[in-house]
C-alpha cells in the first residue's frame, strides 16, 4: 500500500521539460529567451568557407596584373617617345596599322567561332570609329592650348593612377565574344580615364596627324588590349603566361633604355605586385577565423554588385 502511494505520488509530480531550439515562437516555458544548453555548441563549426591559398596560385594570378602594368608602361614610352621627336607620325600610323591587324588576328585565333556578321560589325565600327577619329583631330589639337604643360602631366598621371586602380584585372573592357556579364561602372570610369589622359597628351603634339596617330594608338591599346589578352587567357594558360613574360623583358628592356631610375622603380614595382602581395595574401590567410553554427545568419536575397 505504501509502495503503491509512493508511485502515485512520483507520477503525478510535475517533470522539467527538456530544453529545444526553437527559431520562432516566442518564450519556452522554464527557460529564460536567452537561454542555451550544452547543445548549442555542438553543430558549430569554424572556417567552414574559408579558402585554403596555394602561394604559386596566387603568383600565377598576379602575372594578369603585371601584365596590364606593362601594357600602360609602354603606352606611356610611346607617349614619351612621340614627345620627345623620336617617333615620327608614319612610324606611329605603322605601328596602328600592325596593331589593329595583329589583334584581329589573335581574335580569330583565340575565340571560339566569331560569327561572320559579329566580326563584319567589329570592322564597320572601327572605320567609322577612325573616320571620326580624323576628322575630329583639329579639335583635340588645339583643345587644351590655354592649359599650362605642368597641369597637363598632373592630370594625365592622375587619370592614369585612377585607370589603374578602376581598372578589371580579370576580365574585358569592351564585351568579349560569347561573355554573358557587359563590363562594370568602375571599368567604364577606369576606361574614360585614359581617355581624357590621352586626349590631354595629344594636344601638346607638334602637327595635326601627330594626334590622329597617338590618339588611335591608345585607344587600340586602352579598349582592345584588355579584350586580346582575356582571349588569350581563356584560350590558354600558357599561352597567357608566355605572352605575358614577353611583354615584362619587352617593357624592362625599352625602360632602362630611357632612364635607369625608372628601369629600378618598374621592375621594383613588378616584384611587389608578383612575389610580395602574394606572400602577403598567404600569410593573412592564417588569421582569418569564421564560424558557422545553428544560429541565425544574414544571408544577402541580391546581388551586391548591381
Amino acid at each position: 500500500m505504501i509502495q503503491m502511494e509512493t508511485s502515485i505520488s512520483g507520477s503525478s509530480s510535475p517533470t522539467h521539460p527538456k530544453w529545444r531550439k526553437v527559431v520562432y515562437g516566442g518564450m519556452q516555458p522554464g527557460f529564460g529567451d536567452n537561454h542555451t544548453d550544452e547543445t548549442f555548441l555542438e553543430e558549430m563549426i569554424m572556417n567552414a568557407n574559408v579558402v585554403k591559398r596555394d602561394l604559386l596560385k596566387v603568383v600565377l594570378d598576379a602575372v594578369s596584373i603585371s601584365q596590364y602594368l606593362c601594357i600602360v608602361a609602354l603606352v606611356v614610352l610611346v607617349w614619351t617617345y612621340t614627345l620627345t621627336n623620336t617617333l615620327t607620325e608614319k612610324y606611329l600610323l605603322l605601328l596602328n596599322v600592325s596593331l589593329l591587324g595583329s589583334g584581329f588576328f589573335i581574335l580569330l585565333l583565340t575565340a571560339d567561332m566569331i560569327p561572320f556578321h559579329l566580326l563584319l560589325n567589329y570592322l564597320l565600327k572601327n572605320t567609322f570609329f577612325i573616320t571620326a577619329l580624323y576628322m575630329l583631330s583639329p579639335i583635340y589639337h588645339t583643345l587644351t592650348r590655354s592649359i599650362s604643360s605642368n597641369s597637363i602631366w598632373a592630370l594625365t598621371a592622375s587619370l592614369l593612377i585612377l585607370h589603374l586602380f578602376l581598372h578589371n584585372y580579370s576580365g574585358s573592357t569592351v564585351k568579349a565574344p560569347g561573355a554573358l556579364d557587359n563590363p562594370t561602372l568602375t571599368s567604364n570610369i577606369s576606361l574614360n580615364a585614359s581617355i581624357v589622359a590621352s586626349l590631354l597628351i595629344s594636344s601638346r603634339l607638334p602637327s595635326r596627324l601627330h594626334v590622329f596617330a597617338i590618339v588611335l594608338f591608345s585607344l587600340q591599346v586602352f579598349l582592345f588590349a584588355p579584350l586580346v589578352t582575356y582571349c588569350v587567357k581563356k584560350r590558354s594558360f600558357k599561352l597567357h603566361i608566355c605572352f605575358s613574360l614577353q611583354l615584362l623583358v619587352l617593357t624592362l628592356i625599352f625602360t632602362y633604355q630611357l632612364h635607369k631610375l625608372l628601369f629600378i622603380l618598374l621592375l621594383g614595382i613588378f616584384v611587389f605586385v608578383n612575389l610580395v602581395c602574394p606572400y602577403w595574401l598567404i600569410r593573412i590567410q592564417e588569421y582569418k577565423f569564421e564560424i558557422n553554427g545553428p544560429w541565425d545568419e544574414a544571408k544577402l536575397c541580391f546581388n551586391i554588385t548591381e
